[in-house]
């Protein structure tokens, strides 16, 4: 693994850190219905976690030499509750995915702290998740 490849990488990360703030934010805003104080409370609630997870991924770019990225990933189109809630499920598993390939891209590249703290990230991104998921199970269609 080399430096530029790992900086490149975790600008994809930094990216979806982003999207996910302005994702949160967004569908905060636009829940309906009679959960939607208990909804846009949860949205809400994710900004902080995802805001650390970028301001560290950030920290850590400039670190190794890099830019970091100010261009977020896109949000997806969500115009109902569950939309919105199995968008938020597909981002967090996505960012799953990413963060424990990178942590190994990171112990290979030598840089323990990173890999650690990409497994604690892995391990937010896990609890969102499993969070979303018992929200939408028994959610009407």
């Amino acid at each position: 693994m080399d430096k530029q490849t790992l900086i490149d990488n975790l600008n994809d990360d930094l990216a979806g850190e982003l999207g996910a703030i302005i994702q949160y934010i967004t569908y905060a805003a636009k829940a309906t219905g009679p959960f939607r104080p208990q909804l846009a409370a949860f949205f809400l609630e994710e900004v902080a976690d995802e805001q650390g997870h970028a301001q560290y991924l950030a920290n850590k770019i400039v670190a190794l030499g890099g830019e970091p990225t100010t261009v977020p990933r896109p949000v997806p189109e969500a115009n109902t509750n569950r939309e919105m809630l199995e968008r938020v499920l597909d981002a967090e598993r996505q960012a799953l995915a990413a963060y424990a390939e990178r942590a190994q891209q990171a112990d290979a590249y030598g840089d323990k702290g990173l890999a650690v703290q990409l497994e604690d990230m892995v391990r937010d991104e896990s609890g969102h998740a499993e969070e979303t998921e018992r929200i939408l199970t028994d959610w009407p269609l």
